[in-house]
């Protein structure tokens, strides 16, 4: 089932695609939700009803070319984010691969959805680019089973972690957080894949195009620490909540690690791409 948070007259709404239009399942039936959280709130028994509301003829529903897509979850209780969890990205920027997740978060003042533009930040001469998959949290609980943890995820979403390279590694003590939540920098969508539709997240094609050229090209496979031990983890130390979102990491291939170094420019559009969830594409302008 794929799932998104499109605008409507009546404002934000959650929507199911079907046979390429998105059909607003509180308008079709005032029963279900109108919102991504409270939706995934009931628990993967509603997704049969909203299944079937897709398909009526007479849903309340918008062409999906003419739709404007939000982020799939817009308002995250929390957006969780994991640094160098791919071998060969850590490698690429010099630095031992990490015995244990490597954190950080974002803001939901990050969040942008499909097409809209990011940002650059007047104050930053050094954004980069980063392709990953983002779990999205279906079930909350606190001190998560490894061999559990599966059972806690609604589904899968494209994500971009922008990053301002000259914020993040070249201030004083380095400062993770701040170079990764400049407003924009947060892009994800178009759509939230399910995860029933998703037989093995660690194993899924992962991409990132810079205006048409293939700048990141590598597999989910690769992750140093897979999706359940990265439930787990972080659920030792905070209490996951329906519609957290997990930044999973980047592969190789990032602009600072480029010679020359590549970062983003106004003018560049940038694509990434995840193996049967969908692509994610976002213009970039000057702030």
């Amino acid at each position: 089932m794929r799932l998104a948070t499109i605008q409507t007259p009546h404002g934000p709404r959650v929507a199911i695609l079907h046979d390429e239009r998105y059909v607003d399942l509180h308008a079709s039936d005032p029963e279900l939700p109108s919102s991504m959280r409270a939706l995934l709130a009931e628990g993967p028994g509603v997704f049969k009803a909203a299944a079937q509301v897709g398909r009526r003829e007479k849903a309340a529903g918008y062409p999906a070319a003419e739709v404007k897509l939000l982020p799939p979850v817009p308002d995250p209780p929390k957006i969780i984010c994991l640094g160098l969890n791919y071998a060969d990205h850590a490698k690429e920027g010099g630095v031992p691969i990490p015995r244990e997740p490597v954190l950080f978060s974002k803001y939901a003042t990050a969040l942008i959805g499909h097409g809209e533009p990011i940002l650059l930040p007047p104050v930053s001469q050094e954004v980069d680019y980063e392709a990953e998959l983002v779990v999205v949290v279906g079930k909350g609980g606190r001190n998560i089973r490894a061999d559990q943890a599966m059972q806690h995820v609604a589904g899968y979403t494209v994500g971009h972690d922008v990053s301002a390279r000259d914020w993040q590694l070249k201030k004083d003590g380095k400062q993770w957080m701040a170079g990764k939540t400049f407003d924009t920098f947060a892009p994800t969508g178009p759509v939230l894949v399910t995860a029933d539709e998703i037989q093995d997240p660690q194993n899924l094609s992962i991409c990132l195009r810079l205006n048409s050229e293939v700048m990141q090209d590598s597999n989910t496979r690769q992750m140093i620490f897979p999706i359940g031990a990265v439930i787990a983890y972080l659920s030792q130390i905070f209490t996951l909540q329906v519609g957290d979102l997990i930044f999973t990491g980047t592969p190789p291939g990032v602009g600072m690690a480029r010679k020359p170094p590549v970062f983003l420019r106004p003018g560049d559009v940038v694509e990434v791409e995840i193996e049967k969830i969908g692509t994610l594409r976002n213009p970039v302008v000057q702030g």
